[in-house]
């Protein structure tokens, strides 16, 4: 088991729509990291937040895929972030975590974002899951399911909870507060990136990505509106001391997720 985890979380702005400029882009700001054990990119990081699901979509052995899975092994480390990718004649917004030896794991986003129609344009996921790496548990969200904590409540699954996003500056306030929540209710580490400029729609996201420790303490807190790579190593010693003399999990409400 390994008790430090090193996380990288890259915030910039994304080209809308063009795969091939944001992919030449994230390669050279992974190239500027040293050493760590897992870079997170923003949601949909290689086109922007698009409902053009039919137009932008890629198959699990596409150019973005192979992409990842030649930069996780260059940087020995394991690349994760969310694409749109087509299967089954269904399009979701899929995280991907590609791990250094080419394997790989995935999560659907559960809670689509009506008010942007993306509820009309890809089909939601309908299971949470777990990532074991390194002796760490790690679970991967994505933007809007921020807005709702029962999917995300950890029964003792879990001790790094990861939100990417295209999260909107006009709703950053809500962005901010929900990430300290969570963090603090599931006594876990909390790693967010969110994108930052203005993308095809006229929607200007203003970053404000952040690494959260399970007091709800703010480890790192990114610039608004500037492209910022932080490295950071969390401490799972540290972690379940913590959970331990404060074992507020043990007095938590039994649910089921329907």
């Amino acid at each position: 088991m390994h008790s430090e985890l090193i996380v990288s979380q890259i915030q910039t702005d994304l080209v809308w729509e063009n795969a091939a400029a944001n992919l030449a882009k994230f390669s050279e700001l992974i190239l500027s990291i040293e050493q760590t054990d897992v870079i997170i990119l923003p949601e949909t990081f290689n086109t922007g937040f698009s409902m053009n699901s039919a137009k932008l979509a890629e198959k699990m052995d596409g150019k973005t895929m192979q992409w990842m899975r030649q930069e996780a092994k260059k940087a020995n480390a394991v690349v994760c972030g969310s694409i749109i990718i087509e299967e089954n004649q269904h399009y979701y917004n899929r995280f991907i975590w590609m791990q250094p030896d080419g394997s790989l794991k995935y999560y659907n986003k559960r809670h689509l974002f009506r008010m942007g129609e993306e509820h009309k344009n890809f089909s939601p996921g309908n299971e949470k899951i777990i990532i074991e790496y390194k002796g760490w548990k790690i679970c991967p969200m994505i933007c809007y399911d921020l807005r709702f904590p029962v999917w995300s409540r950890n029964q003792e699954q879990y001790d790094l909870l990861i939100y990417v996003a295209n999260w909107p500056e006009v709703r950053i306030n809500a962005w901010e507060k929900l990430l300290f929540a969570r963090a603090i209710e599931n006594q876990s580490y909390v790693a967010s990136v969110n994108r930052i400029g203005m993308d095809g729609l006229g929607v200007n996201c203003s970053g404000s990505s952040m690494l959260i420790d399970p007091k709800g303490d703010c480890i790192w807190k990114a610039k608004n509106q500037t492209e910022s790579i932080n490295t950071t190593s969390i401490s799972l010693d540290d972690l379940n001391e913590f959970r331990n003399r404060f074992p507020v999990g043990m007095d938590a409400d039994a649910f089921e997720v329907k």
